[in-house]
């Protein structure tokens, strides 16, 4: 499909296509251009059908050839990566972990599910329509069992604490999460927890939502919800690719480094302030948005909040715990 001079970019930026990567395809088309003439000049009686076979060989030769902007991927693994769903990606396997008690998402809506059954598949909501006080008090009890209460901080480090669930940001997204995969809903009153979904826990436990959760996280969740930066800026597109590079090397300094480096439009988007240059204003929005609120809240990593040292800032590592690697397997 030809993609218009004013349609949304597809590397994910939100800007127009010709306000974003237009030159630099047309820049290969360009490349390619030169590289069939060359095979003209050097064969003059090729006719039609002979230049569109090599037309489509120098482009599939660019399309699969390493990118070091793109930490090796090339640009057909990484195209897989930002815009295929959950089932087709390429190059990862996804598994369900055997043991899924370390995940804070998880263990949360282990809590939600049982209040709906042991209520006969429902249980009332606030006035506010949140989650009821009992499973406030009973999630903030779970704190100390996960990994991240070592660097608990008031409120902690990854927001797991609060007297209700607008404070308890934790279970508030896993809520959401719960809803927009289809295993909730709200009627009457009441959260509701699907006949299907029902079945489905009896016969499998929490484990048969552990995939379906996930898809929400990365393709129906709006990442920007529980922060108030102004700016539209889609992270979500690069969450696989993100993912890889801290699973490779834990170092959250270097991951934004990564980022601007393969994807630059991405920062056009931020204004040049005077207190903060469009890097670190995109690697705020990571550490929020992937770091603190995907990561973190699904048990995958923990990273220390203390930044400085003697003065000195210290490199921010994140600490990759079992369940990541359990989940997520690369293979190129």
């Amino acid at each position: 499909m030809k993609i218009g001079r004013n349609d949304p970019c597809p590397c994910g930026s939100g800007k127009k296509y010709k306000g974003c990567c237009m030159d630099q395809v047309s820049k290969q088309h360009a490349e390619i251009a030169d590289d069939i003439q060359q095979s003209v000049l050097m064969n003059p009686n090729l006719d039609i059908d002979q230049l569109n076979v090599i037309a489509q060989h120098k482009m599939a030769q660019r399309n699969n050839h390493p990118n070091e902007d793109f930490c090796g991927l090339t640009p057909t693994q990484m195209a897989n990566w930002l815009y295929a769903p959950l089932n087709e990606l390429a190059w990862v396997k996804i598994n369900t972990p055997d043991d899924l008690s370390s995940s804070p998402v998880m263990r949360y809506l282990a809590l939600i599910l049982d209040e709906a059954l042991q209520s006969g598949g429902s249980f009332k909501a606030t006035s506010k329509g949140n989650l009821p006080a009992k499973l406030v008090k009973q999630a903030s009890a779970l704190l100390d069992e996960f990994a991240v209460a070592q660097y608990q901080t008031v409120p902690s480090i990854s927001e797991y604490s609060g007297s209700n669930e607008d404070k308890l940001n934790g279970l508030h997204y896993t809520r959401v999460l719960a809803q927009l995969s289809g295993i909730l809903y709200v009627k009457s009153g009441r959260f509701h927890m699907k006949k299907a979904a029902q079945k489905q826990y009896q016969a499998q436990g929490i484990s048969a939502f552990f995939l379906p959760m996930l898809e929400a996280a990365v393709a129906k969740y709006n990442w920007g919800y529980l922060d108030g930066w102004s700016e539209d800026i889609d992270l979500q597109t690069f969450w696989l690719f993100m993912l890889w590079r801290v699973q490779s090397h834990g170092s959250i300094d270097q991951l934004i480094d990564e980022m601007c480096i393969a994807f630059p439009d991405l920062l056009l988007q931020f204004p040049k302030g005077e207190y903060s240059t469009p890097s670190e204003q995109l690697g705020y929005r990571i550490e929020a948005r992937f770091i603190k609120r995907f990561l973190e809240f699904w048990g995958f990593i923990i990273v220390n909040p203390r930044r400085v040292l003697d003065n000195k800032p210290l490199p921010r590592k994140a600490d990759i715990q079992p369940l990541l690697v359990q989940t997520f397997e690369f293979h190129f």
